[in-house]
């Protein structure tokens, strides 16, 4: 589950599985009287009932608009402490967007707003007035505010047995917890991200592990010692008192930190039932097929389940604490950004430029680095080069590079010690914070770093071809999948055996399925594997031999299931990519009789890559130096619109380089109108003209661009003809 969560947070860019969408189911209204007998305890108060004409006074606004306002103040004002956020919280649209958000998690349909029936909306009212009043319990068992619509359990006729049961193990998340998990995920996301450290990747929107790729491809060429280290341990639990004082150094809300603070402080109940024991002792020599209801979420596809096995170290390892759910990893980043803003000043405090370096001597130290092409390109200049630090975080691992003697390396290790022993009383020493030469080769993210030495066509040889001198002229830092890391990953899936001669082994969990559903598995997982490498040196090699591992894979399953002993023969009957059907030693099968039939003997696709040319090309697309996700950057770009200032300076650049504004061209528009409506009807007064003059000023300036055209050719008839009397 944590390694499912982990890709989803972190290379969603390349995870998109179109999921079905399912009509969604509502609730009938008896639903409620399940559990109002639960209800009528003094932690819980029956709302007045709600119905669908009174939802409009309650749903004043838009739920979609107040995020993106919250998201605007907060950006326009990053360094102010936050008071307010509890007026958010009584807003009942975000409550709204959360339910839908949960309900899309739990049914795999997404329900909209309309189809939310009375019970739930109801539901929904007693739960927001339960957590603004205090009334609120984090890990409810038997008492519930609302429910999922997926949950038809009657519960008051339980038995002892099953509530004993229901109260002393391991149960998952309550429906109504992880709806105010996502309200208070929703108000304080937009808060911490105008706040957060650019150097922190993991667990924040619009970053992955590609922008961490790309990030060290573009700014960490040139560094000759790294320092790596892993602080994963603070995700497996921190103070409650470290996390409440990280939150309060920006939030002042008192509602909103104590609700957090008890979220951290209930004991989550964890234990085995003696059921679930004798169950796991007993053999079952057949197990009954699963049939999935009608607004159950259907399981992960074979291609993502094989995907996940990939995911890197860094990724595995997402927080839970206590009763926080999806709101853990935003906990996190806010106890670990101050490390992020201590190591940005410890990076311009490092910064010493040389005067004979050719780059990173300016005093900001941002300056373009060799070729705009090939921005990873760094020149040599000699012994005297400029120091320079650069950093990066994802999730509970960190990076440091250091341009220049491995002393420095050794003193920002020793601060770095310092720093976590003091603020997160975590025990560091020099074996897991090791400094390491870029020649060795730096695995982050499951890509090796290491540097390559730029020399130049020209050289001095000597009788015989054999070269005297050669001078390297610059450095390219080499961003690289690591082969032995993707073996290890197909090993443990299964997939193959042996290290140094891979063998591929069949994958049998495809048994059962046709060879055209098999080979369009294969397809989808060795489309996505190919887009995680996007940004790998080795693209086309790693991916190469991926293909390899599946296709052999393949061709053994199928070796065994059609009876034809080697892959040799595979190969043979249904050609290299395994897209021609396969026949049974005794007769046909029926997948090729029914395609037979029908006609479609070409249906099945072909594996991909199945050839080194057919695999696509690393891409070295140039890094943007100050990048920003698109969400953040609309952001910025509204905020400084909305500045008069802005919009004068624009103006003045827009005439200065003769070019004309909207208004000033519905101003001239306007004028040309008076000028030849004078001309064209001599009967109309100039307060009619003014009063038409304004009706096309209140228009957008769009309509008069559209009708300009058209206005153009009847004044110009009516000039004709005035001047023709």
């Amino acid at each position: 589950m944590h390694r499912r969560l982990a890709l989803t947070r972190t290379i969603s860019t390349f995870i998109n599985p179109k999921n079905h969408l399912k009509t969604p189911l509502s609730d009938s209204p008896q639903a409620l009287l399940l559990f109002l007998p639960f209800r009528s305890s003094p932690f819980s108060t029956r709302p007045r009932p709600v119905g669908t004409n009174d939802r409009p006074p309650l749903l004043r606004d838009d739920g979609v608009s107040i995020c993106a306002k919250l998201w605007v103040e907060n950006f326009r004002e990053p360094e102010k402490n936050v008071y307010n956020l509890s007026t958010y919280l009584r807003r009942l649209e975000l409550w709204v967007i959360a339910y839908q958000k949960v309900c899309a998690d739990e049914t795999g349909a997404y329900m909209p707003k309309n189809s939310i029936d009375d019970a739930a909306f109801e539901g929904l009212i007693s739960l927001r007035d339960a957590v603004l009043e205090n009334r609120f319990r984090w890990g409810a068992r038997l008492e519930f505010f609302i429910r999922s619509p997926k949950d038809k359990t009657d519960l008051e006729s339980l038995s002892k047995r099953k509530v004993r049961t229901l109260l002393t193990t391991t149960q998952p998340a309550a429906f109504q917890d992880r709806i105010v998990q996502e309200v208070l995920l929703i108000i304080l996301e937009p808060v911490y991200e105008a706040r957060f450290s650019q150097k922190s990747y993991a667990f924040r929107p619009g970053r992955n592990a590609h922008t961490v790729l790309r990030v060290i491809r573009r700014s960490f060429a040139g560094y000759l010692w790294y320092v790596k280290g892993d602080l994963s341990t603070i995700l497996d639990g921190v103070k409650v008192s470290m996390v409440i004082g990280a939150l309060m150094r920006d939030v002042r809300d008192k509602l909103v930190i104590d609700l957090i603070k008890s979220a951290l402080v209930t004991p989550v109940i964890t234990g085995r039932s003696p059921e679930e024991d004798k169950k796991k002792k007993k053999k079952r020599k057949y197990q009954k097929k699963k049939v999935l209801a009608e607004d159950e979420p259907k399981p992960d596809p074979y291609w993502l389940t094989s995907f996940f096995g990939f995911a890197p170290e860094e990724a595995e390892k997402v927080p839970s604490w206590g009763h926080c759910g999806v709101l853990s990893p935003l906990l996190a980043n806010i106890c670990l950004d101050e490390l992020d803003h201590w190591m940005e000043g410890k990076i311009k405090e490092f910064f010493r430029p040389s005067k004979t370096d050719v780059i990173w001597n300016s005093p900001s130290g941002v300056e373009e680095q060799g070729n705009t092409s090939w921005p990873e390109f760094v020149p040599t200049s000699g012994p005297d080069k400029t120091r320079k630090m650069d950093y990066i975080r994802y999730g509970g691992h960190i990076l440091i590079g250091v341009r220049g003697p491995r002393a420095d390396a050794a003193t920002i290790r020793k601060q770095l010690i310092e720093f976590c022993d003091e603020k997160y009383a975590l025990k560091l020493d020099n074996e897991s914070l090791p400094i390491e030469h870029i020649t060795k080769g730096i695995m982050f993210l499951d890509h090796v770093l290491c540097r390559r030495v730029v020399y130049p066509t020209l050289r001095y040889t000597a009788t015989g071809g054999k070269i005297i001198s050669e001078k390297g002229v610059g450095t390219l830092l080499s961003v690289t999948a690591s082969l032995k890391q993707c073996i290890r990953q197909f090993r443990k899936l299964e997939f193959l055996k042996g290290d140094r001669d891979p063998d591929p082994q069949p994958c049998f969990r495809m048994f059962h399925a046709t060879q055209a559903h098999t080979n369009a598995q294969m397809n989808k997982l060795l489309a996505t594997m190919a887009e995680w490498y996007r940004y790998a040196d080795n693209r086309k090699k790693v991916v190469n031999f991926c293909s390899y591992i599946i296709r052999g894979s393949l061709a053994k399953l199928y070796a065994a299931k059609y009876k034809l002993r080697s892959r040799a023969k595979v190969y043979k009957i249904a050609s290299r990519n395994l897209s021609r059907p396969l026949k049974e030693k005794k007769g046909q099968s029926p997948e090729y009789h029914n395609l037979m039939r029908m006609g479609l003997l070409d249906s099945i696709d072909g594996l991909m890559f199945t050839r080194l040319s057919l695999v696509p090309e690393p891409d070295y697309t140039p890094f943007p130096k100050d990048w920003r996700p698109e969400h953040e950057r609309v952001i910025l770009e509204y905020i400084k619109l909305e500045n008069q200032e802005t919009l004068d300076q624009q103006r003045e650049t827009l005439r200065e380089e003769g070019l004309v504004t909207p208004q000033d061209y519905i101003s001239m528009l306007v004028w040309n109108y008076k000028k030849n409506a004078i001309f064209a009807d001599r009967s109309m007064t100039i307060e009619e003209l003014d009063q038409r003059a304004r009706e096309i000023l209140s228009g957008s300036g769009d309509q008069a661009l559209k009708h300009k055209d058209k206005e153009d050719e009847e004044n110009a008839d009516r000039v004709t003809l005035a001047a023709q009397m």
